[in-house]
């Protein structure tokens, strides 16, 4: 099932109703999904790599708490930031201040990752350095979180329960 944009994100709790969340493709929701965003989003930063190693095991601290707690919802989330730790950082270390599309986002798509028609714009030639350390730090806690038994047990019993 595609997440669904249409909740009313200001006032449902995701921790009482696990049965609203949607695990989506790759970010979805990671903005959005309330108590979770609060608890997670003051620990994501990725400047440099001192940022990004800080940032990275704080938030996969709180990942193995939530599977510890069986709360698959705030797994999901936690693995959603770590997800987004890497492919933020790799978009500020290819796009001089992380402008990767020209344009405003149109109004009907805002929250929702993708190009929506509008063009990319040039890479630069030389890379940030500093966000390429950075990407690579949350790459591999991506791929530690991703690959996790017990997050793929949780996973596996909630998309049954819930459905995708």
């Amino acid at each position: 099932m595609p997440f669904d944009y249409t909740l009313d994100f200001h006032t449902v709790d995701f921790r009482q109703h696990p049965e609203l969340y949607r695990v989506g493709r790759g970010e979805q929701g990671v903005l959005l999904v309330q108590p979770y965003k609060g608890e997670i989003l003051p620990h994501w930063r990725f400047k440099d790599a001192a940022a990004a190693t800080e940032s990275s095991e704080a938030i996969y601290a709180l990942f193995e708490a939530y599977l510890k707690a069986h709360d698959f919802v705030g797994a999901d989330m936690a693995r959603k930031f770590i997800q987004m730790g890497f492919t933020r950082a790799r978009r500020y270390a290819n796009h001089r201040g992380g402008k990767k599309y020209a344009g405003p986002v149109p109004a009907d798509k805002k929250g929702q990752s993708g190009a929506h028609g509008r063009p990319e714009l040039p890479r630069t030639n030389h890379p940030d350095e500093d966000k390429v350390a950075a990407a690579a730090i949350f790459k591999r806690k991506w791929d530690q979180a991703k690959t996790h038994p017990e997050y793929l047990r949780q996973k596996e019993a909630f998309i049954k329960k819930y459905g995708k």
